[in-house]
């Protein structure tokens, strides 16, 4: 039987796209574990305290949070739900609609999130920003704010926008 063909090299484009993943799996890989260690927390959980905690004093839909953090709304409920159950965070009934569900830091969610930050911005600068001078970092965020607002351009509706 002959050999199998070798694939032909994967297009140019794809350089990029395996360059970015790349590079998020070794920045979330570092973060991963100083969550785990410092907090308690999952990644995506932490991502919830932290979208919570930009604004403590707004509330912030379910619908609006999985928008925000491009996640599926039952993950999301899962996830705020463990978060509740630990008091980190509050769910209420929506004031302006009666069938969402708004949530809000409390202030144990926010006591945990002042005590991780600092180690969290350690571990990104030593697996991300470091690695980076001033000009590539600012050019880094042009070029991934342009991706994101290209995709959240035509999006489905878990990764828009507000």
């Amino acid at each position: 039987m002959p050999d199998a063909p070798l694939p032909s090299p994967p297009p140019a484009d794809l350089g990029v796209y395996f360059a970015l993943l790349e590079a998020a799996a070794l920045v979330q890989h570092g973060v991963h574990g100083q969550l785990r260690d410092s907090g308690g927390l999952s990644f995506v959980q932490f991502q919830i305290l932290a979208a919570l905690g930009e604004d403590p004093s707004t509330p912030r839909s379910m619908t609006e949070l999985a928008d925000r953090l491009v996640h599926s709304r039952s993950g999301l409920t899962y996830q705020v739900g463990q978060l509740e159950k630990a008091g980190l965070v509050v769910r209420t009934p929506s004031t302006a609609d009666e069938r969402s569900v708004e949530v809000t830091l409390s202030p144990a969610g926010a006591a945990l999130l002042e005590r991780v930050i600092p180690g969290h911005i350690e571990v990104v600068r030593d697996v991300l920003v470091d690695a980076l001078d001033d000009a590539d970092r600012a050019e880094l965020t042009r070029l991934l704010t342009i991706v994101a607002r290209h995709g959240r351009a035509r999006p489905p509706r878990s990764a828009r926008r507000p």
